[in-house]
């Protein structure tokens, strides 16, 4: 046995058991949520802990939140069994699919967009991945295949070995995505030996999961450096949560430390309407406002993309400031992280259908293109326009 697989061995899921090592911990209050969300913490994880409602102990500790009912959320916000023609895969957008491998994970996070099904009775068999990968293999309008889960990376080496072999030998497969959390929670996890599977099947990209820069231990830098060595090119996917990373600098710095690991900060998501991890929501305002801070303040390597995963299964909408640009049909008006203003004019000439080129029109501007941007300046242009 492997050493991940001795500390996945050792992960505490009776209230109890984390009581004796955590002191605070009320045993009552946990057992009322874990009946519904259960808990998986493996030893790794928990050795991060500070105090049960710091930035790690938010992600892996039941709160009595998660059982509040309110009715904003649902079990499957984003519609996913209604995207899926066969059991664990979802074809959502045309040329790509998200091909879910596994149904467990190194830890059980607390924010889970699959809460509904990780860490419950909820299996993947290997029928059910050998119809899932027909089923790619008989739509050739699929380029781009997302591994998921669960985590895929909890399966065994062998299996991901064959699971790659499979979707490789489908011609039409351009792109395959790999996206885990073990870097971030088990990283012990990425051995010699699955980097050495890995790399068989380039082009290979992995998006891992940092939520918070404590997570960004040697042990995890190690793992990300293991993969980055075998040239698969690593991205970031954060998920914006109330108490774990939305004080001010957070981000700041986990995406430096991300990038001074090779990881490029991809998405960061605006937490999704998920039934039991209300209590993690954030305003978008304060999204936005991270993404201010962020813009200046450190490189633009190190500036994801701000994203909405729109309920009901509408995809992943991209969100900018409004105060970022206002555009009349002829000038911009650029808002920078000082928040100075710029214009940026259109070019005065443009084409005509014999392919010369004319002078444009001059147009003066309004008045208030010029101003500061504001909500009701952008609505009135909107109606102008």
């Amino acid at each position: 046995m492997e050493l991940w697989q001795r500390i996945l061995g050792s992960s505490i899921r009776q209230p109890e058991d984390l009581a004796r090592l955590v002191p605070g911990i009320d045993v009552n209050a946990i057992k009322m949520v874990t009946g519904t969300y259960p808990m998986f913490i493996n030893p790794y994880y928990l050795s991060l802990l500070q105090n049960p409602q710091d930035p790690i102990g938010r992600q892996c500790i039941p709160a009595l939140a998660e059982v509040v009912t309110d009715e904003q959320t649902t079990a499957d916000p984003l519609s996913e069994e209604s995207d899926s023609p066969v059991p664990c895969l979802v074809h959502r957008y045309p040329d790509r699919v998200l091909f879910q491998v596994s149904s467990q994970c190194a830890m059980n996070c607390r924010f889970c967009t699959r809460k509904r099904k990780v860490g419950t009775d909820w299996t993947i068999t290997s029928e059910m991945r050998r119809n899932a990968i027909d089923y790619i293999a008989n739509h050739p309008e699929v380029r781009d295949v997302i591994i998921s889960g669960g985590d895929p990376f909890l399966l065994t080496d062998e299996t991901i070995d064959g699971l790659l072999q499979a979707i490789r030998a489908i011609p039409h497969v351009e792109i395959v995505r790999i996206g885990t959390r073990t870097p971030a929670v088990l990283p012990q996890r990425i051995t010699p030996h699955l980097v050495s599977i890995l790399k068989k099947y380039h082009p290979l990209f992995i998006n891992v999961h940092f939520e918070h820069p404590r997570e960004l231990t040697p042990a995890a830098c190690l793992a990300l450096s293991r993969l980055a060595d075998a040239g698969i090119p690593l991205g970031n996917q954060s998920v914006l949560l109330a108490g774990v990373n939305d004080a001010p600098g957070v981000f700041v710095e986990l995406n430096r430390k991300l990038l001074a690991n090779r990881v490029r900060p991809y998405y960061m998501y605006q937490a999704d309407l998920v039934e039991g991890t209300n209590h993690f929501r954030t305003t978008v305002a304060t999204g936005m406002r991270i993404m201010r801070e962020l813009r200046g303040n450190t490189s633009g390597l190190a500036v994801p993309q701000y994203v909405i995963d729109a309920p009901g299964g509408g995809g992943k909408i991209p969100v900018l400031p409004e105060e970022t640009s206002c555009y009349d049909g002829r000038q911009t008006v650029l808002t920078n992280y000082q928040g100075r203003h710029f214009t940026y004019s259109d070019p005065e000439l443009t084409a005509v259908p014999d392919g010369s080129m004319k002078r444009r029109a001059r147009k003066k501007a309004p008045p208030d293109l010029l101003q500061p941007p504001t909500r009701s300046r952008i609505q009135r242009r909107r109606r102008a326009g």
